[in-house]
C-alpha cells in the first residue's frame, strides 16, 4: 500500500487530526479523512512529530564497527524516532576528505533506516594543525554543510578563525567542541566538591566557557556561523545568551543527560556516568533547562556515542568517554523538558526537528506536519512508562546511564519519505 492514514493524532500535542500519506508525501491533514485504499493507524491520544534530526551522532563506521555501524546506527535512530542524523568526523580514517565523507553519505543511503549527513573533519587528522579539505567536501556528493573536529576542540585561534571565513562562502558552519585542551589535561570529571571528595582531576567550567567566548568574538568578526556543541554549563549559557542580543550568528545544542544527569552519579565510580564535557552540577542542569525552554539553546542533540563493552567495563580512569542516547533522548526529553511544563510538544518539534535542520542546512526534514510537505514523521505515546533495557537497543553498543531507570514516553511510528521505519514500537 502507497497510502497510509495516521487517524486521531494530537499533531504537535495539539487537537486530534488525521494525516493522510501518499507515497512520500503527506496528501492532507484534517478531520473525518477518508481512509479508502488506506493502511489505518489509530493514533488516539498519540502525539505526531515531523521525523527527529540529530546534529550530532557518532557512527563509528570507518574504522570502529565493533562499536558501532552505520547500519546499527541508523536502526537505533530510527526507534528513536530519528529521521536525519548529522555522523561525526572521528572515525577511522578520519572524514576529512570527500572520498570519507562519501562512503559514510552512501553507508546511510544503503541502510535505510534514516538519511546521514557526514560532518567532515575541520583539520586534517583532527589534529588541529591544517585545515581539511572543506571545499571538496562541500562540493562531493555528501555535500557536507558542517564541520567539526568533535572529540577535540579547534584551540588554535587562527585555524579556526580560517576554518570560519572558508565555510562563509557557502553558507556552511563550523561545530566546535569546546574544550581547552591545556586546561583539561588529566580531566576525569566536572571539577567541583564531587570530584575534590573523589581525588578525581577535574574539568573546570572555564575551560569551556573560555573557548565559547573566543568562537563567538571570532564568529563576529569574520561574520560567520558557529554552532557551540554539547554546551554544559551555566557559565556557557550566559555567554551564548550575551553573543546572541549582540546579533553574532551563533548557535548552541545541549544533550539530553547533561538535561538529567548530574556530577552526584561520579561517586559510583560507574564508567557509564563518564562523558566529555562532563556531567555538570544540579545548578547547571538547572539553567541548562531554562535556556532550552527560553531559546538561548537552539537544540537537543544526542551526541550518541558507543563503545564496546571492554571501554567501559573497567576502572574509571581508564574508561573511553560516551554514553548512547538515540534510543532514549526523547523520553529524556519528555521526562526533563515536557512533563516539567517547559516545553510543549510544538517546542520539541522545533527543537529537535526543525532547528537542526535549518543549521544544518538540511533539505527535506524539519518541515511542518502538512499537506504537501515530505511525509518524514515520528508517532509517539506520552502515556507509556517502562524501565529502559539495554538489551532491546538496536544500537551495537549498550552503554547507556539509563538503564534500570523508568522513563516515559515511546516511539510507536517512525516514517521516513512515508515508508514506515518503526511500526509498533519496532523496526520494520
Amino acid at each position: 500500500m502507497t497510502k497510509i492514514l495516521i487517524r486521531g493524532a494530537k499533531v504537535l500535542g495539539g487537537e486530534p487530526q488525521d494525516v493522510l500519506i501518499d507515497g512520500e508525501t503527506i496528501e492532507a491533514v484534517g478531520s473525518d479523512l477518508s481512509a479508502e485504499g488506506a493502511q489505518v493507524i489509530e493514533a488516539e491520544g498519540q502525539v505526531l512529530l515531523p521525523g527527529l534530526v540529530d546534529l550530532h551522532t557518532h557512527l563509528r563506521e570507518p574504522g570502529r564497527e565493533d562499536s558501532e555501524t552505520v547500519l546499527t546506527g541508523t536502526k537505533a535512530a530510527a526507534k528513536g524516532g530519528w529521521t536525519a542524523v548529522h555522523a561525526m568526523a572521528n572515525t577511522f580514517p578520519v572524514a576529512d576528505t570527500a572520498g570519507v565523507v562519501e562512503q559514510v553519505w552512501r553507508l546511510g543511503r544503503e541502510s535505510g533506516y534514516c538519511d546521514v549527513q557526514p560532518v567532515g573533519a575541520v583539520t586534517v587528522g583532527l589534529e588541529g594543525k591544517q585545515l581539511a579539505e572543506l571545499g571538496a567536501m562541500h562540493e562531493s556528493a555528501a555535500g557536507v554543510m558542517v564541520f567539526s573536529d568533535d572529540g577535540k576542540c579547534v584551540d588554535d585561534a587562527v585555524i579556526m578563525r580560517r576554518a570560519l571565513e572558508y565555510v562563509k562562502a557557502f553558507d556552511g558552519v563550523v561545530a566546535q567542541h569546546a574544550q581547552e585542551p591545556r586546561l583539561t589535561e588529566g580531566a576525569q570529571m566536572n571539577e567541583g566538591v564531587v570530584s575534590a571528595e573523589l581525588g578525581l582531576g577535574g574539568w573546570p567550567a572555564v575551560a569551556e566557557e573560555s573557548i565559547i567566548a573566543r568562537d563567538v568574538l571570532l564568529a563576529e568578526h569574520v561574520g560567520s556561523r558557529v554552532h557551540i556543541c554539547h554546551l554544559s554549563t551555566a557559565g556557557s549559557v550566559e555567554i551564548v545568551r550575551w553573543a546572541k542580543s549582540k546579533g553574532i550568528d551563533v548557535t548552541a545544542e545541549v544533550t539530553p543527560h547533561h538535561l538529567l544527569l548530574t556530577d552526584e552519579l561520579v561517586r559510583s565510580y560507574n564508567p557509564v556516568y563518564k562523558v566529555n564535557p562532563p556531567l555538570r552540577t544540579e545548578a547547571d542542569v538547572m539553567a541548562l533547562r531554562e535556556a532550552l525552554a527560553d531559546g538561548t539553546i537552539d537544540i537537543i542533540a544526542t551526541d550518541h556515542a558507543p563503545h564496546p563493552r571492554e571501554d567501559k567495563d573497567c576502572e574509571w580512569a581508564a574508561a573511553a568517554m560516551g554514553m548512547v542516547g538515540l534510543e532514549t533522548a526523547l523520553s529524556v526529553v519528555q521526562h526533563t523538558m515536557v512533563d516539567t511544563g517547559l516545553l510543549d510538544w510544538a517546542g520539541v518539534a522545533e527543537r529537535m526537528s526543525a532547528n537542526p535542520a535549518k543549521i544544518g542546512r538540511l533539505n527535506g526534514h524539519g518541515r511542518p506536519v502538512s499537506a504537501g510537505e515530505p511525509a518524514n514523521l515520528t508517532l509517539v505515546d506520552p502515556a507509556y512508562r517502562g524501565a529502559v533495557d539495554p538489551a532491546g537497543f538496536a544500537s551495537r553498543s549498550r552503554n547507556t546511564p539509563y538503564e534500570g531507570r523508568e522513563l516515559p514516553g515511546r516511539v510507536t511510528h517512525t516514517f521516513l519519505r512515508g515508508r514506515a521505519t518503526v511500526v509498533d514500537g519496532k523496526l520494520a
